[in-house]
């Protein structure tokens, strides 16, 4: 068993970012609704992991419900051509989040969440795609883990993870089953996957009956118990059936906040993957 070090890989993505970002000036936005504890730690790894390889990044604050204010906000980063991209932290209380993401210029939409990227990923005319999304396809190029004619198994059907995963990889010729939590008998599916990729947010929910032997797991769950973090995989009972396995943490987290940077530099040159 091997791990698909995401830490590791963002690591090493720092000194190729450098090198890009030094030659462009790239302004990334962030706005955060209210006070939220998870959003103030995602937005500091972001922070931190954009300033280690030079993209600026400007930070607003709007109250909770303040919907007009938050309009106004994203209207003025939409016409500000010094702003790349922008970035609305979820959750955002008190106000549409889907319907708040709509407003951003999709040529400035980092999470690539905007009607018109997420039909470009439809379409297989890929610009931006999710980060989650193109960190976990990175993760595994990354590794030699080919996609072509690979069964793989998604569970959970988000629209931030698993329905812009599953488009991503058949873009890629995986054959892919989009199952979640109400799927009946999960394991009749994960069972005869060459890749499970699990973000449905349940703490240890894929075990070893679940896997055959040599699958390829990638853990997207982030789940708490008694103060320490565990994915949606139980690793003790499949870590000796897995050819490869993300840890949890440190294993598809680091690549989703790398892939900000990847998906700032692709908006500013306008190359996509």
């Amino acid at each position: 068993m091997q791990l698909l070090d995401g830490k590791k890989y963002s690591d090493e993505l720092v000194s190729e970012y450098k090198k890009i970002v030094s030659d462009l000036d790239i302004l990334l936005s962030i706005i955060q609704v209210g006070n939220n504890i998870s959003s103030d730690i995602y937005i500091r790894n972001k922070i931190k992991y954009c300033e280690s390889v030079g993209v600026k990044v400007n930070l607003y604050h709007i109250d909770n419900g303040d919907e007009k204010s938050l309009k106004e906000l994203i209207n003025n980063l939409n016409n500000d051509s010094k702003v790349t991209g922008i970035i609305l932290q979820s959750p955002i209380p008190g106000i549409d989040f889907n319907k708040m993401v709509e407003l951003i210029d999709s040529s400035k939409d980092v999470d690539g969440l905007t009607k018109n990227n997420i039909y470009n990923l439809y379409i297989n005319n890929e610009t931006i795609i999710p980060c989650t999304v193109k960190g976990i396809i990175k993760l595994l190029e990354h590794y030699k883990i080919s996609l072509k004619g690979a069964n793989v198994c998604i569970i959970g059907r988000s629209n931030i993870v698993g329905k812009p995963l599953a488009l991503a990889l058949e873009n890629r010729d995986a054959t892919v089953t989009l199952c979640h939590s109400k799927t009946k008998d999960l394991h009749l599916y994960t069972k005869n996957a060459d890749i499970v990729i699990s973000a449905v947010g349940i703490p240890k929910l894929i075990t070893g009956d679940y896997v055959k032997n040599g699958v390829i797991c990638v853990d997207v769950g982030i789940n708490r118990i008694n103060n320490s973090l565990c994915g949606d995989f139980d690793y003790e009972s499949v870590k000796d059936k897995a050819l490869f396995i993300t840890p949890v943490p440190g294993g598809v987290g680091p690549m989703t906040v790398s892939m900000i940077v990847d998906n700032l530099i692709a908006m500013k040159k306008n190359s996509y993957i």
